[in-house]
């Protein structure tokens, strides 16, 4: 029965991350919109895929870890901010190109497997992640932990992030957010780039 309820609670909160806005949110949904729904499943493919790491990383102690050497932690913080100003720099450069010259760059050059490591990279750029889920499954696992839970949870994980994200690719890539995006790309591009290097400097100079 607490096991159970220990998942329950555990989905729960999964659920409520994987919805929460962030530069996984926004890189999903520029692939889906920008280049097509494949590329969008393909980017929640690798959202899922870096939840599963994560979360296999905290059932495995990584907090106790990065409390131990604070150093891996910083590193890991910065490396994470260089990698979604880069996504950043990339999204603002090609704000204002022709939608069709992009178009024909991009998905000849980003193929499904290589949007799916991107994918991987961005939601294993934020450290913090594996903070906060050493913090859930610290708060809500029971005092015993079954075996079985360390199976469970990692699919647990993956299905819920790669679940959402393949709502939000299949959503956002339908005609009407298309023709939307089409008719204000500039605006949304330049949008989405300046919030990924906010959010990029907020993980460097963060000092938690």
């Amino acid at each position: 029965m607490q096991s159970s309820m220990s998942l329950l609670a555990i989905t729960g909160a999964l659920m409520a991350g994987a919805m929460s806005p962030g530069p996984s949110f926004l890189f999903v949904a520029r692939n889906s919109i920008a280049l097509s729904r494949n590329h969008g499943l393909a980017t929640a493919l690798g959202m899922g895929l870096g939840s599963l790491i994560f979360t296999v990383l905290a059932l495995m102690g990584l907090q106790a870890i990065f409390i131990a050497v604070p150093f891996a932690f910083w590193a890991l913080k910065v490396l994470g901010g260089l990698y979604l100003i880069y996504l950043a720099v990339k999204t603002l450069r090609s704000a204002r190109l022709p939608m069709s010259h992009e178009l024909n760059a991009e998905i000849t050059s980003m193929s499904l497997r290589k949007t799916v490591s991107f994918g991987l990279l961005t939601q294993l750029s934020n450290p913090k992640t594996a903070i906060v889920f050493a913090s859930v499954y610290s708060a809500l696992l029971p005092q015993t932990i079954p075996a079985a839970f360390y199976f469970i949870i990692p699919a647990l994980a993956f299905c819920i992030d790669a679940g959402w994200y393949v709502i939000v690719a299949f959503v956002l890539s339908s005609e009407a957010p298309r023709k939307t995006y089409l008719k204000f790309k500039t605006f949304f591009d330049t949008t989405a780039g300046s919030v990924m290097a906010l959010l990029g400097l907020k993980l460097i100079f963060s000092n938690k």
